[in-house]
């Protein structure tokens, strides 16, 4: 990465910064005399999730020093918001609890941030609302702790979502793999024979969400009347040790059998090395192979099938 490069991030991060701390202040900083500090506001918020707590842990959480935090509790001490006791188990570590004064100085903070974040959230039509939570949860997600666990979902296709598909095979392949644009059109193609094939109880394609996000894809297509055929099988980088592309793989191939097909097939080219892990682990066999070179680099495609 060269210096202009790096300065120009460096730049877009802190205009960045300044953006979201405007925003923040608007919404946190509430009236000239309002009752409580932000610091003061997020220990009401600790506590009211942690009761009691310890001080040591509530210091971590909110990167205090010893001598700020023992101000700020002493602050909201004395206005009856809190009160400091020591551990039965351990008299050398100190708890903090709220009081019921406290609790209901948090409930009035609570919901006045709610309807804060509300109002702007209201300002965007639902679309927008949705592309803001997204980028929030990237960001989140690449400075932040990672969840272990964030919740999958697979449901059907909603209006836009296979021209989602069809953009990020398109961008993914391209930059992982060196795909060009026919292969981004035959994904297109695939696409709209789902879209036109809708009514079919036969076929069925399944959007995978994280968190309410969008990171992969999969359908079951039609063959024949015997065999089903596995497409378009995506899964965005983000979504990668997730067990998402096995569970896509495992509820395609279940609506297959549910459905009568006798056996399913799928193409794919061995460089996707994953993908082909996930059709081993699933039953299938690789039944034949040809060398090509239609979406730009040469590639060996593939194809597998699984009986039932």
């Amino acid at each position: 990465m060269n210096e202009a490069l790096t300065a120009d991030r460096v730049a877009a991060v802190r205009a960045f910064n300044r953006l979201y701390t405007s925003v923040i202040g608007v919404l946190d900083e509430g009236p000239a005399d309002a009752e409580y500090s932000l610091p003061e506001a997020r220990v009401l918020f600790e506590l009211a999730h942690q009761d009691p707590l310890p001080v040591t842990d509530l210091r971590k959480r909110l990167d205090l020093d010893a001598g700020y935090a023992s101000r700020l509790l002493s602050r909201l001490e004395s206005r009856g918001l809190v009160v400091r006791e020591r551990s039965d188990e351990d008299a050398r570590r100190q708890l903090v609890r709220p009081t019921a004064a406290g609790r209901d100085a948090f409930a009035v903070l609570n919901r006045r941030s709610a309807d804060q974040i509300g109002g702007l959230l209201r300002r965007f039509a639902d679309e927008d609302q949705q592309r803001l939570l997204s980028a929030m949860r990237t960001i989140g997600d690449l400075v932040g702790d990672r969840r272990r666990d964030p919740a999958l979902v697979l449901r059907p296709p909603r209006p836009g979502d296979l021209g989602w598909v069809v953009e990020r095979h398109g961008a993914l392949y391209a930059r992982e793999y060196g795909f060009d644009a026919r292969f981004e059109a035959l994904v297109a193609r695939i696409a709209a024979d789902f879209l036109d094939g809708h009514t079919d109880p036969g076929q069925a394609f399944w959007i995978a969400e994280l968190d309410g996000e969008r990171v992969g894809s999969i359908g079951c297509g039609r063959a024949d009347a015997d065999t089903a055929k596995l497409r378009l099988l995506l899964l965005e980088p983000s979504a990668r040790g997730h067990g998402v592309g096995k569970r896509l793989v495992t509820e395609c191939v279940a609506f297959a059998k549910a459905h009568g097909y006798r056996a399913m097939e799928l193409s794919t080219v061995s460089v996707l090395e994953a993908a082909r892990a996930l059709y081993r682990a699933a039953g299938f066999e690789l039944i034949a192979e040809a060398d090509f070179d239609d979406w730009g680099p040469k590639l060996t495609d593939e194809t597998w099938r699984l009986e039932f």
